[in-house]
């Protein structure tokens, strides 16, 4: 049973951060074309480094370190490998915390999609939402300003971590929103390919935050993470150089990203708040929301381009 619940998780990671990451991998593709070989391939191999094996499998043992320091850091690693009750209890204690920040930074990214990005329209809702942009910041603010009110007398700490994942979505929103500014600057400027690799490392680098704090809604473990996310990053690499033209047809597959990160919210929120939920819920959920709006896309090609949300406020 446990080797099957690997499985799952694993597969679950590896699509989550493969769709999640389609537009990390436009972003790449529009910025590598103007650049020389040789810098081209320095990205596509040692950039793995930073982007698999320093954030992908460092970020989640640190968060796991800082939130259990009684663990020690061989612990944060192996906990939830090893039979040690008081690893698991202190484990367990401090879920609930760790699920609310998450929770809440990815109700945040989700919310930003939905009212402040540019997108192609094929819920219902969804065009209307787009011209309100600049209602964005009400409803996230009235959405935390609820979440710390039904726990700040319960638990502080619980409320404090909803305001911390706030602060985070806000932390990475405001460098991604300045990397996405210096990329079209030097998209297709004559400047130096070390200025544009140190900016798709920096891109890299936020967009690889989104799916750390999501992969807390799968699975705790450490290597699990490392396994599923790194190998979702690794394709997203291989789209970047060969595939991403026909990546780009399938106009639906960011909706069913957005939609599930919005499911994968609401799991890890009603954790917080001590639901306890399936261990195959958001695993099984996230694989039928992607194929669903992948299926979608291929009937949008077979068909005709369906309509594209205008530009909203930023």
């Amino acid at each position: 049973m446990e080797l099957l619940y690997a499985i799952v998780v694993i597969i679950g990671l590896f699509i989550f951060e493969s769709i999640a990451s389609i537009d990390n991998a436009i972003i790449n593709a529009d910025i590598l074309a103007t650049m020389k070989e040789k810098a081209r391939r320095w990205f596509l191999v040692w950039g793995i480094l930073l982007s698999v094996f320093l954030v992908r499998g460092v970020l989640p043992w640190i968060i796991l370190w800082a939130a259990n320091p009684s663990l020690g850091p061989v612990g944060a690693l192996t906990v939830t490998f090893t039979d040690d009750d008081l690893a698991m209890s202190a484990m367990e204690s401090t879920a609930p915390y760790l699920l609310m920040f998450g929770g809440v930074f990815m109700l945040f990214l989700f919310c930003h999609w939905l009212f402040a990005e540019k997108k192609d329209c094929i819920m219902p809702g969804e065009r209307f939402l787009t011209k309100q942009a600049p209602w964005f910041y009400a409803v996230v603010a009235i959405l935390l300003l609820v979440l710390v009110w039904a726990t700040l007398e319960a638990d502080p700490v619980l409320a404090f971590a909803a305001v911390a994942g706030s602060t985070l979505f806000f932390l990475v929103q405001g460098f991604r929103l300045s990397a996405d500014q210096k990329s079209a600057e030097l998209g297709h400027s004559e400047k130096s390919d070390a200025a544009k690799l140190m900016l798709l490392l920096v891109i890299d680098s936020t967009f690889s935050i989104d799916g750390v704090i999501g992969a807390f809604a799968f699975t705790f473990s450490v290597p699990l993470i490392f396994i599923g996310c790194g190998l979702g990053a690794i394709v997203v690499r291989e789209l970047t150089i060969k595939y991403i033209d026909t990546i780009k047809r399938y106009i639906y597959l960011k909706n069913g990203a957005m939609y599930s990160v919005l499911t994968l919210s609401l799991i890890m929120v009603a954790e917080g708040f001590g639901v306890h939920t399936p261990t195959w819920l958001a695993p099984v959920a996230m694989v039928v929301i992607v194929s669903v709006f992948l299926y979608i896309s291929a009937l949008r090609i077979r068909r005709g381009k369906g309509p594209v949300c205008p530009v909203p406020f930023q």
